[in-house]
């Protein structure tokens, strides 16, 4: 009788076990997600929309913690922030660090990129032909692009003269652009901008056109000149040791969402940046100034010594920068044909 009740009691704990593994019992898996630039702008908007897809596509075994706004870690302390495990996955703006991610920051010359969607598959894609050694620490989730970078200025500018001796807060690529037309760059962090503007200290700014609403710039900056020039590259990356502890079936969700993720960030962006000038306009009465077309050769005109002075650089460092320009080019032409 005591050996039936034993027996018994083994049965009960195995179907209590093995009921609770039917019950899709499992241990979570919780990841750290760092950004820098506040919530509502559009890298903190990626961020949220992959973190839900992740904890959907994998059931809920996975839970993202985002923090954006530079509350783990900030814009330049991302990448190495991400290599020592301060988060687990980090997302990078390379215009930040031009020495470091020489390849993907090609992206940002004046090559013609007509806006954040067909910006992002061609940094994707180059990416992923290249595979630069500035990645080897770090698994790389995700790539993409802001949308082509424009003046929001205080006063008009319809001609390059205009635009001479005038100080335009920009980064990266876009302060070479700058410099060839004659502006004077200045560098600071978005954040310092607002007061910058009030105070004088610059006239415009120089970047994609959301921060009109995101951050309020249509408030002082009357004036839009479209240049469609330079794009800012951005990565997402994840700690290695966090990747390779990963279960399989969680790396593939990742993986097969590293394209998709890219092109829902560029047609994001560019929907928001059609939203932003729309609200400029209504409420602030914000003039959007095209140059002409003979205007616009004069503009485009001296960016050419840009890519010719990078190729030049490349060289020294064993990049073949030419063929990286030529390949940036036909994958522009590709996407562009797409309707992209």
């Amino acid at each position: 009788m005591k050996k039936i009740k034993t027996f018994c009691l083994i049965l009960i704990l195995l179907f209590f076990v093995f009921g609770i593994i039917s019950t899709g019992y499992t241990k979570k898996i919780k990841l750290t997600y760092a950004n820098f630039p506040p919530a509502s702008t559009f890298p903190c908007v990626q961020m949220e929309r992959w973190a839900k897809e992740v904890e959907k596509r994998t059931n809920g075994k996975v839970v993202v913690e985002t923090y954006p706004g530079g509350t783990l870690l900030g814009a330049k302390e991302m990448m190495d922030g991400v290599i020592q495990g301060l988060a687990d996955i980090g997302v990078v703006c390379m215009a930040y660090q031009p020495g470091r991610f020489k390849i993907t920051n090609a992206i940002s010359l004046p090559l013609g990129i007509p806006n954040a969607t067909v910006g992002s598959l061609v940094l994707w894609e180059l990416f992923h032909k290249y595979n630069p050694p500035a990645f080897s620490k770090v698994k790389v989730i995700t790539l993409f692009t802001s949308a082509p970078s424009n003046l929001m200025t205080k006063k008009p500018v319809r001609r390059l003269e205009d635009l001479k001796g005038m100080d335009i807060r920009a980064s990266g690529g876009a302060a070479l652009i700058l410099k060839k037309w004659g502006a004077n760059q200045i560098g600071m962090p978005m954040s310092d901008v607002p007061e910058a503007l009030q105070k004088g200290v610059i006239d415009g700014l120089f970047t994609s056109l959301e921060v009109m609403k995101d951050l309020n710039f249509a408030a002082i900056c009357r004036y839009i000149t479209i240049t469609n020039t330079v794009v800012y590259p951005f990565a997402v990356v994840m700690n290695k040791s966090k990747w390779n502890s990963l279960p399989d079936d969680v790396k593939k969700v990742i993986n097969d969402l590293s394209k998709e993720q890219a092109l829902w960030t560029g047609n994001y962006m560019d929907n928001h940046v059609k939203e932003a000038i729309r609200w400029s306009k209504e409420k602030y009465n914000v003039e959007v100034i095209y140059l002409p077309k003979d205007e616009k050769i004069k503009w485009e005109k001296p960016l050419k010594e840009i890519v010719s002075e990078w190729i030049k650089k490349m060289k020294k460092y064993g990049i073949p920068g030419d063929k990286v320009v030529k390949d940036i080019k036909a994958l522009i032409a590709k996407y562009s044909k797409e309707g992209r």
